[in-house]
């Protein structure tokens, strides 16, 4: 202002126009940092307690700024999951590349970023976690109940679908086994089932199944410290080899599909959890072996057999394979360390630490006790910026955290 009265007769022209523009980029700076601190969460947190209608028509207009204008396309974390199969890590090594990597000793993190692959999280698979948490966080009305939560790992959802009986077996005591189990045999079900049909129909529990599968198996072989203690790697590495060497002593397979459908072909007539004996013999033929590849492919012939012998529908197989992939997950959120979690952030976010922060919310989690009422309100405030006395927000301003 002090500027805009002096006289500027005197000062050359050009030094005139560059002082103007030095004094409009400093104001534009100025009211740039205001609009982010009024944007901040903790001002939409401060507005959203007032309980007015001027301050909350407020709050959504700030709000509507900072998404439109300010951060278009700026993500609170790197929303996506990382991926890895079994099944595509055991034809790689087949591959002769690998086998020329192998032989001059080229530096591993090449073959980790030739393996390394990510997904979008989908907006699906975020309602359907979602709902699952709603619908568990009705049980958890005490301590003792939590902590049977948290103690899941599948077994919900097989008793709701009324196949407890005959799947329970794959549910066992060894998380990492557990993984390496259903990853598999949701792996052979998804090609199979994707084969039958000329024109795949969507089904998101498939696609939901399949995209959580990959992903705890990317925790399981590249990030184990989130997960229960175990050897889930040195299990990983032995099914690879048992996989490796089935489809290597049959025809070249050219992909995932004939390697899921020769998988499927397996003599499964006796149940490998019934073999006793440590002698080691090839999955070959009516040969049995003891390993995770086995006991995955009676599980896959078990699940396939469900629309055969229970007549369930397609949608219904797979709705029963997401609920468990949702348990395992919500399992592997429960045991990992606060540390861990924290850790991850630096490296744009894990979908495991928003899993454990929405258990956090709903109140099924170990780590954080406190009074349910006081936990919703203080976090829906925060995050969606509506208070709501019922203690009750609509789902797309908690998904929004996802």
């Amino acid at each position: 202002m002090g500027f805009s009265i002096i006289d500027k007769h005197e000062y050359p022209t050009i030094d005139v126009i560059i002082t103007w523009l030095l004094l409009v980029g400093a104001f534009l700076l100025e009211f740039y940092s205001i609009i982010l601190l009024c944007s901040s969460d903790q001002t939409r947190s401060w507005l959203s307690k007032q309980e007015k209608t001027r301050v909350n028509l407020l709050c959504q207009a700030i709000s509507s700024c900072r998404v439109t204008f300010l951060f278009p396309e700026n993500n609170r974390w790197s929303n996506s999951m990382a991926q890895y199969s079994l099944i595509s890590y055991s034809l790689k090594i087949l591959n002769k590349f690998s086998e020329v990597w192998k032989f001059f000793s080229i530096c591993p993190e090449l073959e980790e970023r030739s393996s390394k692959n990510s997904n979008v999280v989908p907006k699906y698979l975020k309602t359907l976690i979602f709902e699952q948490l709603q619908e568990k966080s009705r049980w958890a009305s005490g301590i003792k109940a939590t902590k049977k939560l948290c103690a899941l790992k599948g077994e919900w959802a097989l008793e709701k679908m009324k196949c407890c009986c005959r799947l329970s077996w794959s549910i066992g005591e060894e998380f990492d086994e557990n993984i390496l189990l259903w990853h598999v045999a949701t792996e052979i079900c998804y090609y199979t089932d994707l084969n039958k049909n000329s024109i795949p129909v969507k089904n998101p529990n498939r696609e939901a199944s399949k995209l959580l599968s990959d992903y705890l198996l990317h925790l399981l072989v590249k990030r184990p410290h989130m997960l229960p203690n175990g050897i889930g790697q040195i299990r990983f590495q032995d099914s690879s080899a048992d996989a490796t060497e089935f489809f290597r002593s049959g025809k070249h397979i050219k992909d995932r599909i004939q390697a899921c459908e020769k998988l499927l072909q397996v003599n499964t007539e006796i149940p490998q959890r019934k073999v006793k004996g440590d002698k080691k013999r090839k999955v070959r033929g009516d040969k049995k072996r003891k390993s995770v590849l086995f006991n995955a492919c009676w599980l896959a012939k078990s699940l396939q057999s469900l629309e055969t012998e229970e007549e369930w529908k397609c949608e219904k197989k797979w709705e029963m394979m997401s609920h468990v992939w949702i348990e395992m997950l919500c399992h592997a959120a429960c045991q990992c360390p606060s540390n861990h979690h924290a850790e991850g952030l630096t490296q744009g976010g894990e979908l495991l630490t928003h899993v454990w922060l929405l258990m956090a919310h709903f109140g099924i989690t170990e780590h954080i006790q406190a009074p349910r009422s006081h936990t919703r309100v203080s976090l829906f405030s925060i995050l969606s910026c509506k208070r709501v006395s019922t203690g009750v927000v609509k789902i797309p301003p908690l998904l929004d955290l996802l």
